[in-house]
């Protein structure tokens, strides 16, 4: 028997297992046995109360199956805490304590709002979104998700939008590996790439029992953003969406608020998890604005760790002014622009601005999905330099209709690449966060840091030339300050210094689109 299996052995007590330590920001889980008769999922509770010298939190746990019931706690402080265990699920009142350990280096914290515009870990190390989405990547077969996990690794995302339901659309017929609930689907077979909208939206032929969870499918998401944690990748759960022929976009206020809460039982204490309320809610047809708003009241009374939330549109946005929501994700409304458009929501909201859809590369049919990788960079780098975030993805048809915008995988385009880079000069911003600053000239985009807005001379200047080709520009801020120069082809991602200036100065380019110029203050 090794240290570590002796070490579990002796946590086990009179049915109840608990590590002894976790680091801060880490998982502490509980597991109980308790009574497996009758529906437990709605017959049975357990609750937890964790009680630091700097926090005292009450947590609702869940049933896990098979007479299992868990309950789960982040703790955001060091030290020694107690904790005990009630509740109907049929093992009596627990206790214990644990110890809460310094967090590891990779470990810091959930990530919050800051600056009023941006993003930082609870830590205080500034975080920069490059986000994609893959809508159901984690219900495909095991080698697709250790595939899509691997260009994930060697990838610069962040963040990923992903769905806990299934997902029923174009590209997407096939079953999923597991559901939400007991039961069974209706008969996929007659489903085909002509017929699928006929499907879409009916319940006939499903056989879900909707108040009995089925713990292996929540398990395995557990698991994935896990692996994504480990990653440094931020899980943005999509929790109800349209694209649906199972049911679960018609479930009773009850079914869902039944499963709202079963979903913030279970996950509200990674410290990754981002909560989207709904990709596209203005197309859930059977939903209404007063149960939005009731969802959004049970994460706020659920979630005790208040991690980011947010709600997607198709065609009109939901009022980002409301309270809760921490950050704007936003689809664009118009055709051709979107990032350009983030000063004006900036100003509108005072929040974040995350363009979590802005197209993506690919040739599909749609024009949502069929932009260049070029364009996709562009609407990045106009985004980041007026203040604001962009999400990518990615539609390129192929044989199999395995696309990684909805199923992962391997990325085959070229916009992913030039992230890396993008990243990179995100992470030079003094302070937290870039504002693009409205004096420079007409004909460029120029970006400041958020805290400098208002100081006459910043110490860091981005400027970006979008798919304007000019072959120099000239510079002058005062007669004494010296800056060094970086002149950035952000498509072929190369960086060159031209060196140290002052007063007024001209910097050749090199007379083609996507340039930057990166201008710095000499301490």
């Amino acid at each position: 028997m090794n240290e570590n299996q002796k070490e579990k052995k002796d946590q086990n007590i009179d049915g109840m297992f608990c590590q002894k330590t976790v680091e801060k920001w880490g998982v502490l889980e509980v597991v109980c046995q308790g009574e497996a008769g009758g529906n437990p999922f709605i017959e049975r509770t357990i609750r937890g109360y964790f009680d630091g010298k700097q926090e005292h939190i009450a947590v609702e746990g869940f049933y896990d199956g098979n007479g299992v019931y868990k309950v789960r706690f982040m703790p955001s402080f060091e030290g020694r805490y107690a904790f005990r265990i009630e509740g109907t699920y049929g093992g009596g009142i627990q206790s214990g304590v644990f110890e809460v350990t310094a967090p590891s280096a990779e470990n810091h914290g959930p990530v919050r709002v800051a600056n009023t515009y941006h993003f930082a870990y609870e830590d205080g190390t500034p975080y920069y979104s490059i986000g994609t989405t893959c809508y159901v990547w984690e219900l495909q077969s095991e080698e697709r998700i250790s595939e899509t996990l691997e260009t994930l690794k060697n990838s610069a995302f962040n963040k990923i939008r992903f769905c806990i339901f299934p997902k029923h659309y174009d590209y997407n017929l096939g079953e999923p590996r597991s559901y939400p609930y007991e039961g069974s689907p209706m008969d996929s077979s007659v489903l085909t790439k002509e017929n699928f909208l006929e499907y879409t939206g009916k319940t006939e032929g499903n056989h879900f029992d909707l108040t009995r969870f089925c713990p292996e499918h929540f398990q395995h998401i557990e698991r994935c953003i896990l692996e994504l944690q480990k990653l440094g990748i931020e899980a943005d759960l999509i929790v109800m969406h349209p694209y649906d022929r199972w049911g679960f976009s018609q479930m009773t206020k009850e079914q869902d608020a039944l499963y709202w809460k079963y979903v913030l039982a279970r996950f509200s204490a990674y410290r990754n998890v981002w909560w989207s309320l709904a990709n596209e809610y203005d197309l859930l047809e059977h939903k209404t604005l007063e149960d939005w708003e009731g969802y959004a009241a049970i994460i706020c009374e659920k979630d005790l760790y208040h991690h980011l939330r947010s709600i997607h549109n198709c065609r009109p946005f939901y009022d980002h002014s409301h309270p809760w929501i921490t950050h704007c994700s936003i689809q664009r409304q118009d055709l051709y622009k979107s990032a350009e458009l983030v000063n004006e929501w900036r100003e509108r909201y005072r929040k974040p601005v995350v363009l979590d859809e802005i197209a993506y590369e690919g040739n599909i049919q749609h024009g949502w999905g069929n932009i260049s990788g070029e364009e996709l960079v562009r609407r990045f780098w106009e985004a980041v330099c007026r203040g604001g975030y962009a999400g990518h993805g990615e539609t390129y048809m192929n044989p199999d209709d395995v696309l990684w915008w909805s199923h992962g995988g391997k990325l085959l385009g070229e916009s992913h690449k030039r992230l890396h880079l993008l990243l990179e000069i995100m992470k030079e911003t003094p302070g937290i966060g870039l504002c693009q600053y409205e004096n420079c000239g007409w004909d460029e985009v120029c970006a400041v840091p958020e805290q400098e807005f208002m100081k006459p001379v910043k110490s860091y200047y981005l400027y970006y030339y979008s798919f304007m080709c000019p072959s120099f520009r000239e510079f002058y801020f005062d007669d004494e300050t010296e800056f060094e120069v970086n002149v950035i082809d952000t498509w072929e991602m190369a960086a060159e210094w031209r060196g140290v200036f002052h007063g007024k100065f001209r910097i050749a380019l090199p007379g083609k689109p996507y340039m930057a110029v990166q201008i710095r203050k000499l301490r």
